[in-house]
């Protein structure tokens, strides 16, 4: 294995994976961190875990037992992978993952960049981008778990780490990978052990990637990964991306509540297709479990007639301001776990009625269904939108599955989605 690769979501994990695809290395997915060695012949394995929104230290502790994993598989370089709006609250748990990867590696210095340009996410002078607008202006302000105030990473970054944190910015980038080198070694000189990285275009990371060469850890989102590749002499193929055909019925399950799932929703809906929808502000503070269970039921109990003539949608998505009030009316945290479960019952559900064409939206929303349904490892398959491909569960009756974290995709994305997979299929 020449990539071994630690992601703190599910959806985070397939958008890397993606990027690796597309820049021709084999890979496979897992959930979790696997019991046994591996099994099949690929250049990359991305680990998927549910660390982002966990304690600092549980997080560092299933990131050390992945690290240990990928080490024992002959892994040459480690690659964490955050969320490209750098999810995160002040205490971490970005920081003291990174820490705790660099102490195990012996590692003296490492970069940190979750720019991703065909999505939108750009870093410049220092401060990340969503779109044409600063971070904290972008609706991430307003995430349910980690809102992102400030968009100067290294102060974000700072606030995470006891080592210092410094800046590779666009004017080195310009100059070139040895600029970008040499860099590097005049921040460790002066004692920094993390390094911001701006970038602003494909080519920028492109640029970065020969210069990662060697390093024992990057830390990234998902855009770095398309300079990383050429290190191991590895080129875009068409084969490293071929999926079995689909099978099955289709079903979407939607529970991120960001702006790009909202519109990706409302677009579904506006095509006449059938949609059903939890609405939490209807439970009553009394048994709440037994109306979970209730209203799974009765979402079930509606797809089942309808499976056959084409793709349902099950959602929880709602606005800003409908959240605000679950949140305000049972706790954020507990309603996220209760609407988490709730989307899981419902894809045991479909599951159990022949779905095998999976949409799920939402990285936790993600997380809570893959771990319901059991599935352990997936082959990353086609791109959809940047940083969404379809994935396949080998030797699972799961079938085909793309994961979209919630601020990915373009408004027809659900549609499009199932569509894309007929055709690469074809």
């Amino acid at each position: 294995m020449k990539l071994g690769c630690i992601a703190d979501d599910f959806t985070g994990a397939t958008d890397l994976a993606n990027n690796l695809v597309r820049s021709g290395m084999r890979v496979m997915q897992t959930f979790g961190v696997p019991t046994a060695p591996l099994s099949s012949d690929v250049d990359a394995v991305v680990v998927a875990l549910k660390s982002r929104t966990i304690s600092a230290q549980d997080a560092i502790a299933q990131s050390l037992d992945a690290l240990k994993w990928l080490q024992a598989q002959g892994a040459e370089q480690i690659y964490f992978k955050y969320c490209s709006t750098f999810d995160s609250t002040p205490e971490g748990n970005i920081g003291p993952v990174t820490e705790a990867l660099m102490d195990a590696l012996n590692c003296k210095f490492t970069i940190a960049t979750p720019a991703f340009p065909d999505n939108g996410r750009t870093v410049f002078k220092g401060y990340l981008f969503a779109g044409a607008v600063l971070l904290n202006e972008s609706g991430m302000q307003n995430h349910p778990l980690t809102p992102m105030t400030d968009a100067n990473l290294v102060r974000v970054m700072q606030a995470q780490t006891k080592r210092k944190v410094g800046l590779i910015d666009h004017t080195v980038l310009a100059k070139g990978t040895q600029a970008i080198a040499d860099k590097i070694k005049q921040l460790e000189a002066d004692g920094v052990g993390v390094a911001i990285v701006d970038a602003t275009s494909n080519e920028d990371l492109k640029t970065l990637g020969p210069a990662l060469k060697g390093m024992h850890l990057v830390t990234a989102g998902s855009g770095v990964a398309i300079g990383l590749p050429g290190n191991w002499g590895l080129q875009s193929s068409a084969q490293a991306a071929a999926l079995p055909a689909p099978t099955g019925y289709q079903a979407i399950v939607s529970g991120s509540c960001s702006l790009a799932t909202q519109a990706q929703v409302a677009n579904y809906i506006s095509t006449g297709l059938p949609s059903w929808q939890f609405k939490p502000l209807n439970w009553s503070a009394h048994d709440v479990p037994a109306q979970i269970k209730a209203d799974v039921d009765a979402a079930l109990a509606w797809a089942k007639p309808l499976l056959a003539q084409g793709p349902v949608l099950v959602y929880a998505t709602t606005d800003a301001d409908t959240l605000q009030q679950v949140q305000a009316q049972f706790g954020r945290e507990q309603a996220g776990e209760w609407m988490e479960s709730a989307l899981a019952q419902v894809c045991l559900g479909l599951q159990a009625m022949g779905v095998k064409q999976w949409v799920i939206a939402g990285g936790e929303t993600s997380g809570a269904c893959v771990q319901a349904l059991n599935i352990t490892q997936m082959q990353i398959g086609p791109q959809i939108d940047p940083g969404v491909p379809w994935c396949f569960a080998p030797q699972h009756t799961a079938g085909h599955l793309t994961l979209k974290s919630g601020n990915f995709g373009t408004p027809d994305f659900f549609t499009k989605a199932l569509k894309v997979l007929v055709e690469t299929a074809a």
